[in-house]
């Protein structure tokens, strides 16, 4: 991680059962880790991803099929992403659509069932 933030800016915390599985997940989007403490790291991509894992959350946090998490990354790789990640798209066409509210985007699940979107504006799709 840069020694100075970028200056306006957020990085999601998320909670995880298993640092190492979101870890590897994570990676596969783009994102390294540049920062580990333990039971805390910290992933960016170098281009506006920051995204922190902890695994100190209490105990039974994630009932399966419930974890009220998601993410929602914003990026032009859209296609290309869902070409590396396509076994493991959500929706049946396993590829990215373009849908009613506007975005060209699809859906992962990660390790502990954290909805992840990749997505970007239609009218920006060339």
């Amino acid at each position: 991680m840069t020694d100075v933030p970028p200056p306006h800016s957020i990085a999601a915390i998320l909670p995880c059962t298993d640092l190492d599985a979101s870890t590897a997940f994570y990676k596969k989007l783009g994102l390294s880790v540049v920062g580990d403490y333990g039971s805390y790291r910290l992933l960016e991509d170098g281009k506006g991803w920051q995204l922190h894992l902890t695994n100190e959350s209490p105990e039974g946090w994630l009932v399966p099929g419930q974890n009220p998490f998601g993410l929602y990354l914003y990026t032009e790789r859209v296609a290309e992403l869902a070409e590396r990640l396509r076994d493991a798209i959500l929706e049946r066409e396993k590829a990215p659509t373009h849908k009613p509210w506007g975005m060209y985007e699809f859906a992962l699940s990660d390790p502990d069932e954290t909805l992840v979107r990749i997505g970007w504006p239609s009218r920006l799709v060339g």
